[in-house]
């Protein structure tokens, strides 16, 4: 006989087209938001993406991606700000140490048109599915801290770096009051998953974070130049500002700056991003925010 498959438990299937019917604030029907990953990277400790290969230490690509954070994510930041639009900013935490003015240039009070600080590890020169359950407890609770000293409050959102989860993941991120995490790319709508305080009628939430419309798995893995990727957000815009007739949809465009940060494949993003915002029928927001509006009509995910 055979035997049925497996499976992670956290979440039943359900097809998109038979779900309940909400809308967007203001009637819209596509959220939008940047998932910006501002992220560093140990010296000498591998993991990363890579340029090309390089010895130990890995100069070259380490050089290459601090690049980001010394001059991309500034030059990505002016982008935003000349479309005011908000950004979901992806914090390791080692950043607080290393260059803690990055972060600050996206902080309320600083960066005017809306942002949320979203958790992202420490540093993304380690992943969380190499934890133990204690190890991995005991990172995101030190994580959550430090955000929290930082930034006056604790992050609700978590993307774990390299989307690296153990079996325990979103059990433990529930169990340390965060109400989404980024991990999963399984669908275009926000969705409900199961974890162990669920049963106590607290919900948890995924917030579709992209695989297609991410520079990395684009420029690096499917190594689709400047232009080809910019096309690529503008055709996913066109389409899904179509589909959102039918449905309710999420479209998230995940950046790194230490890729869109270089000047011909800003020029690239500049002309995806105006197309967007130039059509205005996209709600422009955060992931915190939309995590915020289906709690708030009961969607059931």
């Amino acid at each position: 006989m055979l035997r049925p498959l497996a499976t992670h438990y956290r979440y039943d299937y359900s097809p998109i087209t038979r779900r309940a019917d909400y809308s967007w604030p203001d009637g819209k029907r596509l959220a939008l938001y940047l998932g910006f990953n501002i992220e560093h990277f140990e010296f000498g400790k591998g993991l990363g993406a890579r340029l090309a290969p390089s010895g130990d230490p890995d100069v070259l690509n380490f050089a290459w991606r601090d690049y980001g954070n010394r001059v991309g994510a500034w030059r990505c930041r002016d982008l935003f700000d000349e479309l005011r639009l908000p950004v979901g900013v992806l914090v390791n935490t080692a950043l607080y140490d290393y260059c803690p003015e990055v972060i600050a240039a996206f902080r309320k009070g600083q960066y005017p048109w809306g942002s949320e600080m979203i958790g992202h590890g420490h540093t993304n020169a380690e992943r969380q599915g190499d934890m133990n359950e204690e190890t991995e407890a005991s990172l995101i609770a030190q994580c959550t801290a430090r955000m929290k000293a930082e930034e006056g409050m604790a992050p609700r959102g978590w993307l774990s770096p390299w989307i690296s989860e153990s079996n325990a993941t979103p059990d433990l991120l529930a169990e340390a009051g965060y109400a989404y995490n980024l991990n999963w790319c399984h669908d275009d709508q926000p969705q409900k998953m199961r974890t162990r305080v669920g049963s106590e009628g607290s919900d948890f939430w995924t917030i579709p974070y992209p695989q297609e419309i991410n520079d990395i798995p684009a420029i690096i893995g499917r190594q689709c130049g400047a232009e080809e990727f910019a096309s690529m957000i503008i055709d996913c815009y066109d389409e899904m500002i179509a589909q959102s007739v039918h449905q309710p949809l999420v479209m998230g465009i995940a950046l790194h700056p230490y890729l869109v940060g270089q000047p011909h494949r800003l020029r690239q993003l500049r002309r995806a991003l105006k197309h967007i915002a130039a059509d205005g029928r996209g709600w422009w927001t955060t992931p915190g925010a939309i995590c915020d509006h289906v709690e708030s009509l009961k969607v059931q995910g």
